[in-house]
């Protein structure tokens, strides 16, 4: 059986901020396992989400109906969870008449909400009686994707094609992008929970343009700058040739759009476990290609 109680008790956790605990919404008592077992690593933590029909979460795994919550369906809560230290005296009202030994205070810090805090806001924990420990284990790639967020990671900052370019029919168009911390990489960062530090480092694995005649070109990397000494020749890394003008497309233009792949390699700081995992940032440009016209 798992419970929570008003409470007003300060929080000592570091992990915490030493933020002062406040009840929740009658709706979001949590309840763990039951309809959100899940395979996070995290702690499933329940919510019980009174306006969705359906059969009610187990306590501990148990069968049975939330008290007070009829058939409303609990909806899965990814969150950290903490035993308090030291414990609340035995007098407390927390212990809602238990004892300190039949089983615990905890308090729970959940991801969507520590996300969603505005910056420099303290994330109040909850606090809560259960009979058991919440098993705690941090989803490391979680924390990778949110350092991820803090990188403002952007599409492609195309060069070439250039939309104020001259292109025509028949000869090579060489594509290139600048190489920049959030266009291109490397670019790192980290993010924390419950005493957890991942820190992920992302950086572009290849483009594909879509030429918008149809092509897709891929490079894996960004491209060769094009100098005038060069001439006529293709590109050694990244280009393509048209052949046939843009006149039909709206705008007269074809729209070309340039799709990185990131690679995000991540590791827990003073640990061994790492990971990897890929995200998709795209840019567009317009070009026009028109044609070599004879006078005769």
């Amino acid at each position: 059986m798992l419970k929570r109680i008003p409470h007003t008790f300060l929080l000592s956790a570091a992990v915490f901020s030493a933020a002062a605990a406040t009840p929740a919404a009658a709706a979001d008592d949590p309840v763990i396992g039951g309809d959100c077992a899940g395979t996070s690593k995290f702690v499933t933590v329940c919510r019980q989400d009174p306006g969705s029909p359906g059969t009610s979460g187990k306590q501990d795994g148990s069968s049975g109906k939330i008290p007070g919550k009829g058939k409303s369906k609990p909806s899965p809560q990814t969150c950290a969870v903490e035993r308090l230290d030291p414990q609340p005296p035995a007098k407390d009202p927390i212990w809602d008449g238990h004892t300190p030994g039949d089983g615990a205070i905890y308090s729970r810090v959940c991801l969507r909400d520590a996300l969603g805090a505005a910056a420099g806001a303290n994330v109040v924990p909850q606090v809560f009686w259960a009979a058991q420990a919440p098993a705690v284990n941090v989803d490391p790639e979680q924390l990778a994707r949110e350092a991820v967020d803090k990188m403002l990671l952007t599409g492609p900052d195309i060069v070439s094609p250039r939309a104020a370019g001259n292109y025509i029919v028949g000869m090579p168009t060489w594509m290139w992008v600048n190489e920049s911390p959030t266009t291109y990489g490397p670019n790192s960062a980290s993010a924390s929970l419950a005493g957890v530090t991942v820190t992920a480092t992302a950086k572009v694995s290849k483009i594909d343009w879509k030429m918008g005649d149809g092509s897709t070109v891929t490079c894996n990397g960004p491209g060769t700058v094009y100098v005038a000494s060069y001439g006529k020749q293709d590109s050694p890394t990244c280009g393509h040739t048209y052949t046939r003008t843009s006149a039909g497309q709206p705008g007269a233009k074809y729209t070309v759009t340039a799709t990185a792949t990131w690679t995000v390699e991540w590791q827990i700081n003073g640990q061994g476990e790492a990971g990897q995992f890929t995200e998709v940032r795209q840019s567009q440009t317009q070009l026009a290609i028109g044609e070599v016209q004879v006078v005769r």
